[in-house]
């Protein structure tokens, strides 16, 4: 009975990885133990996946839990070590000294009592990778049916855009085909209005022609009183067409149509634009595959980079840009933008041209004031306190200055720790919902780091503090192509 006890409580104490007793136990935030090196290993193994669980119930941490050793389990396995070892001592019936010559001195006990003990080990390890082989294929089964599920949507979103496509064609085509028929009946009744005014002048030319050759005749007429009788009816003219009444518009007839279509060309334009971002959400290499580990190293981080410059639509008019739209000025002067819905125009703000939904990196310069380096949706507000990075729910902002960090959402303030540095990295996993701000200059170091659900493409934003802050996005190498907004 001494010995069902003693295995009871080392079932309690032991590491569900290796199955032995805890070595320098450690306790995660869900409540489980493991051995330090056996935990490690195995959030070494998913270290790649960018992700780390508990292997008992399979809770996840986004980042590695930082491990501290169990001070408390530690004495109990050891006085575990000691009970046991003299229970099972009074249990088996060691054999003294006089039953062997060869161990002498040494504590035995008979093997088959002994695999009796590591045959319950060893089915409780069999039980343990038992149920790991149900987990693991009941993970595989998942696994292929989201592989079913994903083909399955993918076929039927393809077969509905190629439907919904042909019927925006055969509008398309429709709609030109109406467009023709009316320009030619409008041609027809232009044509046929310009020649009956031409034979009409024609006629008067004809008449006018006779007139005057009538006119010749009767000036030789040397019968003076013949003369006189004759010129009354022959010097009355009809009534002449008035030039007024001519309406000549050259070259320019069908201008208004031609503009009109292609006005509407626009419209699609803009709309097809706007929507192939929208479907890019869920038509991307990203949205299939499980998304990378985010990168640990500068070197990684500059795989990611996306070449991205700001829209002079959507900046303030006291905003510079220059340097191909890659950096900003405070300027103290306004500056001769043209109207634009998508501008700022209480802050001093810009956001990029090039909309941003996959894994992009991208590195800020920045000098003077104070300056803010952000992300933000297209539908934020461009005017009121609401519009500034980081005051409301449709934008993230880490304002920098000589003194401190801080980041901003929602209007929610959070004060950051870091080395000061000129320069600032934003990575982003769209997909992954996550944004990370960097203070880089020799090393790179994790300022701010954000775990969400983006719901819309994002558009990089830069916000100036103070007249004469500059901020300026870095040309970075491997940089790889990123969506450009119309």
């Amino acid at each position: 009975m001494a010995q069902k006890g003693v295995q009871l409580d080392r079932e309690t104490f032991s590491c569900s990885i290796c199955l032995d007793l805890l070595k320098d136990p450690v306790t995660t935030a869900c409540g489980h133990s493991y051995c330090m090196n056996c935990i490690k290993s195995f959030w070494d193994e998913e270290d790649r996946k960018g992700i780390h669980s508990c292997p008992q119930c399979r809770k996840t941490f986004t980042a590695r839990p930082v491990l501290e050793k169990n001070v408390m389990f530690a004495a109990l396995v050891e006085q575990l070590k000691k009970t046991g070892l003299q229970a099972a001592a009074a249990d088996h019936c060691y054999a003294g000294p006089e039953d062997v010559d060869e161990h002498k001195g040494h504590e035995t006990v008979p093997a088959a009592a002994e695999r009796t003990e590591k045959q319950k080990e060893l089915e409780v390890r069999r039980l343990n990778i038992q149920q790991r082989i149900q987990e693991r294929e009941k993970d595989v089964k998942l696994l292929q049916q989201e592989v079913e599920a994903i083909n399955g949507s993918a076929d039927k979103a393809v077969e509905h855009s190629e439907k919904i496509f042909t019927e925006l064609i055969r509008l398309i085509q429709k709609r030109s085909s109406d467009v023709k028929q009316q320009v030619r009946s409008q041609q027809e009744t232009e044509v046929s209005r310009v020649k009956e005014l031409q034979e009409k002048l024609e006629q008067e030319i004809a008449e006018l022609k006779r007139k005057d050759s009538e006119l010749e005749q009767l000036s030789h007429t040397e019968d003076h009183n013949q003369f006189l009788h004759n010129y009354p009816s022959l010097s009355a003219l009809g009534e002449s067409t008035h030039s007024s009444s001519i309406n000549i518009r050259p070259l320019s007839y069908f201008e208004d149509v031609t503009a009109a279509v292609s006005e509407t060309r626009d419209k699609l334009q803009d709309i097809l634009r706007e929507e192939r971002t929208n479907i890019s959400l869920t038509v991307t290499e990203e949205d299939v595959l499980l998304s990378p580990a985010e990168p640990k190293t500068r070197a990684g981080f500059l795989k990611c980079s996306c070449d991205i410059t700001l829209d002079p639509n959507t900046a303030d008019r006291l905003l510079l840009l220059s340097e191909g739209n890659r950096k900003v000025t405070f300027m103290e002067q306004q500056q001769s933008y043209s109207h634009h819905p998508d501008r700022f125009t209480v802050y001093s703000q810009v956001l990029s041209r090039e909309s941003l939904t996959g894994r992009c990196y991208w590195e800020v310069e920045w000098r003077g004031g104070g300056v803010c380096v952000g992300v933000a949706y297209k539908n934020i507000s461009r005017a009121g306190r609401d519009s500034l990075f980081g005051n409301n729910d449709k934008s993230w902002g880490l304002r920098c200055d000589t003194n401190s960090y801080k980041f901003f959402h929602n209007k929610v303030q959070t004060v950051l720790s870091g080395p000061r540095s000129s320069r600032v990295g934003v990575y982003l996993d769209h997909r992954a919902g996550i944004l990370s701000f960097y203070s880089v200059s020799e090393t790179t170091t994790l300022l701010h780091r954000v775990q969400t659900t983006f719901t819309q493409p994002l558009y990089a934003g830069l916000c100036l503090l103070d007249y004469g802050a500059t901020a300026e996005l870095i040309k970075v190498k491997q940089r790889r192509q990123v969506h450009v907004d119309p």
